[in-house]
C-alpha cells in the first residue's frame, strides 16, 4: 500500500492574482516531487467535499456567500482574494482533506498529503481571512470524528502564522487537542501562550509561540520534547499535521528560520510518537511563499513520513523555550511536569 498525495488541476484555476499565496506553489511542489519520483507516493484526485462535512464547520449561509463571492472575483478583505475558480478549489481543497482521513483509517495507505489550494487555517466558521477559505483540516478532523466514529484527534499546526480559525472551531472539545507552534507577534495577532481553550476544551488548546528568529532548534524541540509526551498522554487515533512551509528562513512573510533539516526532524518526531500510538499521520498543506523552500522543505517532509525506519530520538537537551513552555502546560498536562524535571536534574 503506497502513501497518498492528493491534489487536484483545480488548485491552479484560484487566481489571486500578484499575491503571495499564487498556483505557482502547487506548481513549485510538484516539479520538486516529479524529479523524485513522487517518492512513491499514488497521486490520486480530491473529490468535492461533501456538503453534510463542510456544514459541520461552516454555517450554510457563510459556504452560499463564499459561492456568490468567488462567481463575482474580487478581493473579500485586504488578504483574501477570489476568483471564478475558487469556488471550485476550495470544494477540492476540503474533499482532499476528507479524502486523505478516509484513506488513512480505511487503511488503504500508511500515510499521505493534502496538497491543495486554498489553504485554511484561517477560515472562521463564519469568517474567510489570511488567503483561506475553508477550514480544510478542520473539516476533515470533524469528519474523523462524527462520520469516521473517532474518539481523540491531534492537530499540529507548525504554519508561522497561528491557525485562529483551527483554535475557533476547537476551541471548547476536549476530543480535538489544537497544538499551533507560531512566530509571535505576527499576524493574525491571535495565538498568544495564554490561550489553552474554553469550558470542556480547556488544556487542549496548546499555543507554543516563538520569537522572531527562531529555527530549528526550537520548532523541533517543541515538537519532539512537549508535543510527543502530550501527544502519548492524549492517546488519539489520528495526527493531523496543519503544516505550513513559512517558518522557513527564505520565505518573505516571517522572519523564523527553519530549515529543511528541521521539517524533515520534526517530522521524525511525529512518527515516533504516531508509530507508539499506532496512528496514522496526515498532512494537509497550509502557508509557503518561498517556492523553492516551499517545495524542499515539503519534499522533506514526505520523505520522512514514510521513510522505511522510524527517525532515531535525538540526543539533545530540550530547548529553555520548550521547557519554559512545558512548565507553563503542566498545570493541564502532568507527563510536561516530570518530563521538566528529568531535564533539569
Amino acid at each position: 500500500m503506497p502513501p497518498v498525495y492528493v491534489s487536484h488541476p483545480a488548485s491552479l484555476e484560484h487566481d489571486t492574482g500578484a499575491h503571495p499565496e499564487r498556483a505557482a506553489r502547487i506548481v513549485a511542489i510538484e516539479e520538486e516531487l516529479g524529479a523524485r519520483d513522487w517518492l512513491g507516493y499514488e497521486r490520486v484526485e480530491a473529490p468535492r467535499v461533501a456538503s453534510e462535512d463542510l456544514l459541520a464547520v461552516h454555517p450554510a449561509r457563510y459556504v452560499t456567500g463564499i459561492r456568490e463571492l468567488s462567481e463575482a472575483g474580487g478581493p473579500i478583505d485586504l488578504d483574501t482574494v477570489v476568483s471564478q475558480g475558487s469556488w471550485e478549489a476550495a470544494q477540492r481543497a476540503a474533499g482532499g482533506a476528507v479524502a486523505l482521513v478516509d484513506r488513512l483509517l480505511d487503511g488503504s495507505a500508511p500515510a499521505g498529503a493534502s496538497v491543495l489550494r486554498p489553504p485554511g487555517h484561517h477560515a472562521e466558521p463564519a469568517r474567510a481571512m489570511g488567503f483561506c477559505l475553508f477550514n480544510n483540516v478542520a473539516v476533515a478532523a470533524r469528519h474523523a470524528l462524527s462520520v469516521r466514529g473517532l474518539s481523540r484527534v491531534l492537530i499540529l499546526d507548525w504554519d508561522v502564522h497561528h491557525g485562529n480559525g483551527t483554535e475557533a472551531v476547537f476551541a471548547s472539545s476536549p476530543d480535538v487537542l489544537y497544538v499551533s507552534i507560531h512566530e509571535w507577534p505576527l499576524y493574525p495577532g491571535t495565538g498568544p501562550a495564554s490561550d489553552v481553550g474554553i469550558g470542556e476544551g480547556e488544556g487542549f488548546t496548546l499555543n507554543l509561540p516563538v520569537p522572531a528568529g527562531s529555527g530549528d532548534a526550537e520548532f523541533v524541540s517543541l515538537v519532539a520534547d512537549l508535543v510527543g509526551p502530550v501527544a502519548l498522554s492524549f492517546r488519539p487515533d489520528l495526527v493531523l499535521l496543519s503544516a505550513g512551509f513559512d517558518a522557513h528562513r527564505d520565505d518573505p512573510l516571517a522572519t523564523c528560520t527553519v530549515t529543511e533539516a528541521g521539517y524533515a526532524a520534526m517530522t521524525g518526531a511525529v512518527r515516533r510518537f504516531a508509530a507508539e500510538l499506532g496512528a496514522p499521520v496526515g498532512l494537509v498543506l497550509e502557508g509557503g511563499y518561498a517556492l523553492g523552500a516551499l517545495a524542499r522543505s515539503l519534499a522533506a517532509t514526505l520523505e520522512v513520513l514514510v521513510a522505511d525506519q522510524v527517525p532515531a530520538a535525538r540526543d539533545v537537551a530540550p530547548h529553555p523555550l520548550a521547557l519554559a513552555a512545558a512548565s507553563r502546560l503542566s498545570e493541564w498536562w502532568p507527563v510536561l511536569g516530570a518530563s521538566a524535571t528529568r531535564s533539569a536534574s
